[in-house]
């Protein structure tokens, strides 16, 4: 089967594009237009890997082109379409929201249109926990309110969602949306908590924890979540939901406050960090917490990999890429 991944380059899009490459029965089409965003040398890294695969071919190009990718589907026609590619980071999106609009939202809606005109048999696209902003009480739920998000990446994932409501809606596409909840492991992109906290502790550097450290994050090993991007995706509705588009949550189940999490790199690192407790951060949310008992109905999902080992492995892909 022939498979599209947008973001290839990208922390989540690299693991999706490797494990169906590696399945010898996928021939994957990785697009990318490897943005400056956080450091190249670590995107073309990715690909260096993943261009040793014999599934994978890649092409360099800005999904938010219209025409282009547009064109790129159409000579491809993939069975199906995994939507990874996106402008993340909720703090960067105080600063520059142009960014956001052009990749998440321009970039959003060229995807839907190019699937329209070649539809596959499934689009399955890459949303958020952020879209449930302020008001949602944990463990989130996929029917909860999610009108008030806090910050501009969330509000551009919660547009996401709609507008693929809508080309389901008029167009038959099978289309189905994920909230992904704080993804950490191996790769992992030098902007999230995991590099930043291991490079702060390994470097002697404040290291800064806002609400004081108190914030409760959902994380999720990139595994569970690859394996639960392709059981979604294989598992392609056999009549038209109502609503028209399937959401899923996925997680891990179990909050973890951002000062344990800490402790557990200090412990795996071999050495203390130097912490700056700091007021609370604006765009932040508090706690995050998925319920998966919609997505463990539809596939049968179950994270596996406790944080203990996560973390581990994160740590010693941490050292060997950076040689700490």
């Amino acid at each position: 089967m022939k498979v599209l991944v947008t973001g290839a380059a990208g922390f989540i899009g690299y693991h999706v594009a490797r494990r169906l490459a590696e399945t010898k029965r996928c021939e994957v089409l990785g697009v990318d237009n490897v943005g400056d965003y956080y450091d190249v040398a670590l995107k073309r890294a990715r690909l260096a890997e993943l261009e040793t695969l014999d599934g994978f071919r890649f092409l360099r190009a800005d999904f938010a082109d219209a025409e282009k990718f547009a064109g790129i589907v159409a000579h491809f026609k993939p069975d199906y379409v995994v939507h990874l590619g996106a402008q993340p980071g909720v703090r960067y999106s105080m600063e520059n929201p142009a960014a956001y609009t052009h990749s998440n939202l321009d970039g959003f809606a060229s995807v839907l249109e190019a699937c329209r005109r070649t539809p596959p048999k499934h689009l399955v696209f890459a949303s958020s926990s952020s879209v449930y902003g302020a008001g949602a009480k944990p463990p989130f739920r996929e029917d909860d309110n999610t009108d008030q998000p806090v910050s501009y990446y969330g509000a551009t994932k919660k547009a996401n969602e709609l507008m693929a409501h809508s080309y389901a809606l008029a167009h038959g596409l099978n289309v189905t949306g994920l909230r992904f909840f704080t993804v950490y492991g191996p790769w992992g992109r030098p902007d999230m908590a995991p590099t930043i906290f291991a490079r702060a502790i390994c470097e002697g550097q404040p290291l800064k924890l806002f609400n004081h450290g108190k914030n409760l994050r959902d994380f999720t090993y990139v595994d569970d979540i690859v394996a639960g991007v392709v059981k979604v995706l294989l598992h392609v509705p056999a009549e038209r939901p109502t609503p028209p588009v399937r959401l899923f949550n996925l997680g891990h189940h179990r909050p973890v406050e951002t000062r344990l999490f800490v402790k557990m790199l200090e412990q795996l690192l071999g050495r203390p960090a130097q912490i700056e407790l700091l007021p609370p951060q604006p765009g932040d949310m508090f706690e995050t917490c998925a319920d998966l008992t919609r997505v463990q109905a539809a596939i049968g999902f179950v994270p596996k990999v406790s944080l203990e080992e996560g973390l581990k492995k994160f740590v010693e892909w941490f050292r060997g890429y950076y040689r700490v």
